[in-house]
């Protein structure tokens, strides 16, 4: 039999299931605290402490002192590199944007077909994007070589004479866009999950009706592949503002300023002039500019993405209802 002192020391079934169900709330977030760490120590923190040193003279080594808006007022007016940069900088994202997205959508679309060994050239064309930037921007140095580079001595096989490349105010920000549009192999493979999201009986259906390739691309593909190119596109105008090591390491911004992108310039302010507070007010303003882009991009999504289940009236979307 059991003693009294035996049942006081067994839990009820009540208590043991409201220790389960704590036991159960707890154990996912156990799972995600190291996620959680990472997040506030070296993301949202860092990001907070740029904002505040953005209003400090914050040197490297030296006295810190609070100046307001100070850095930001002469960024705007008295510091002639920024809007130098920033030029340079548009310029090269009105260039890459397009480019970017229009070939690595041609790369998918060219993977999508039932061909033998597309598993190699998925692996292939995937390649330069895991190459690091520094050894990338290496290979590109020899391959734009006025004296012994592959590139000019293939245009000169064809009685082309080839221009010095990385020494050219002209042909530089073009080598930059080049060796960037190298390296797109995520947002191929992106494009490539997105079409083959799309139902063939779409295509089945159109060429029934008598639609052309080109018709079945416009009329199909880019209307349901609409959510992946906005994706694709807000990552490529990201990325755009923040090129950096490709013409640190080939160009170091030269010739004659010609590829001195903006981040390069907030770059220097921070690390070569030791301007700690007035490249956090140059990265703030960045941010500022990327997020600017991306919510008119987001703004202007309603005329042109569309996703499943909905149908626009009257230019406007809305559901697509049951028994209509």
């Amino acid at each position: 039999m059991t003693t009294l002192n035996e049942t006081a020391l067994v839990p009820p079934p009540a208590a043991k299931r409201r220790r389960k169900f704590r036991r159960g709330r707890v154990t996912p977030y156990l799972f995600i605290l190291p996620w959680i760490v990472g997040l506030f120590a070296f993301t949202l923190g860092p990001l907070v402490f740029s904002l505040v040193i953005s209003f400090f003279d914050w040197p490297i080594v030296g006295e810190v002192r609070f100046v307001g808006l100070q850095n930001y007022i002469e960024m705007f007016t008295q510091d002639s590199m920024f809007w130098s940069s920033l030029l340079v900088t548009l310029k090269f994202a009105a260039l890459f944007v397009p480019l970017n997205m229009v070939i690595a959508l041609g790369l998918a679309m060219m993977l999508n077909q039932n061909v033998r060994g597309k598993a190699v050239f998925r692996t292939v064309f995937y390649l330069p994007s895991v190459i690091s930037g520094v050894a990338l921007a290496m290979i590109w140095a020899w391959v734009y070589s006025g004296e012994y580079g592959i590139l000019n001595y293939f245009l000169s096989m064809i009685g082309i004479a080839g221009p010095d490349w990385l020494n050219s105010t002209t042909w530089a920000p073009v080598a930059i866009v080049i060796a960037s549009l190298w390296g797109q192999g995520t947002m191929m493979l992106i494009f490539l999950a997105g079409l083959k999201n799309i139902p063939k009986e779409l295509y089945e259906a159109a060429s029934i009706d008598g639609a052309g390739k080109v018709g079945q691309f416009f009329r199909i593909t880019l209307p349901m592949l609409s959510p992946t190119l906005l994706f694709n596109l807000i990552t490529t105008i990201i990325a755009a503002f923040q090129q950096l090591t490709l013409a640190l390491v080939l160009t170091g911004g030269g010739p004659m300023l010609s590829t001195y992108f903006y981040a390069m310039y907030m770059y220097e302010n921070a690390f070569k002039f030791s301007k700690m507070g007035y490249a956090s007010a140059n990265a703030w303003f960045m941010f500022l500019i990327v997020l600017s882009l991306t919510m008119l991009v987001f703004k202007s999504s309603s005329m042109w993405v569309y996703y499943e289940g909905e149908m626009k009236n009257g230019g406007k979307k809305r559901k697509r209802t049951e028994g209509r």
